[in-house]
């Protein structure tokens, strides 16, 4: 165990070393960013992220490829900044719902379309796609097309995609990616039910 002064010390060098990575690294560009894995988590977080840029007053745009047959909670919160925010719920609901595939993709395909209206707008300085890997993963959309509408974004447009099962190449193009791994969920293993609060 370290004493008080050795503690100090390091703590002394390891503060030099932060400054100097913070004097180095300058740049600001827009990122892509994904959120992928079969963890739990991805939408949180990223909603986390979107509190933060409403939060510095910039404007946020929602998109669901997939939940949007239910209601989620965070749409009824996030109303408050409606000036800032646009939250659109464009799917129909997890595919085992709906069993139509054509209607699945119609739909995917439209959420793209309105996504690209976002994407390419540089009023809004956020943008998340949520569930668009579930989409990719499918074959509702195309990561071909995907990868050049993100080329199309403004250079400071910060853009998040989740889902699990992200493919490589967007993989590849994204500039922050985690993964959530799955170690233990109460539905699986204790038969919990989704609870609200928790998963909606």
């Amino acid at each position: 165990m370290l004493t008080d002064e050795q503690h100090r010390q390091k703590m002394q060098q390891r503060k030099a070393v932060q400054a100097q990575r913070l004097a180095e690294r300058t740049r600001e560009k827009g990122l892509i960013i994904v959120h992928t894995g079969n963890g739990k988590g991805k939408t949180t977080a990223a909603l986390g992220m979107v509190l933060r840029s409403l939060g510095h007053g910039y404007r946020v745009a929602i998109i669901q490829f997939i939940k949007g047959a239910w209601e989620p909670a965070e749409k009824r919160v996030l109303s408050h900044w409606s000036d800032q925010l646009a939250f659109h719920a464009m799917g129909e609901g997890f595919t085992w719902e709906t069993q139509d595939r054509q209607r699945d993709i119609a739909c995917a395909q439209a959420a793209w379309e309105l996504a690209l209206s976002y994407l390419t707008n540089p009023e809004y300085r956020l943008i998340l796609l949520d569930e668009i890997n579930v989409a990719l993963k499918l074959d509702y959309l195309s990561v071909t097309q995907v990868l050049q509408g993100l080329a199309r974004k403004p250079e400071m447009t910060h853009v998040i995609l989740t889902g699990r099962g992200a493919p490589p190449a967007l993989i590849d193009a994204a500039d922050l990616v985690t993964e959530m791994t799955l170690i233990k969920h109460p539905f699986q293993e204790q038969g919990v039910k989704a609870q609200p609060g928790i998963e909606f």
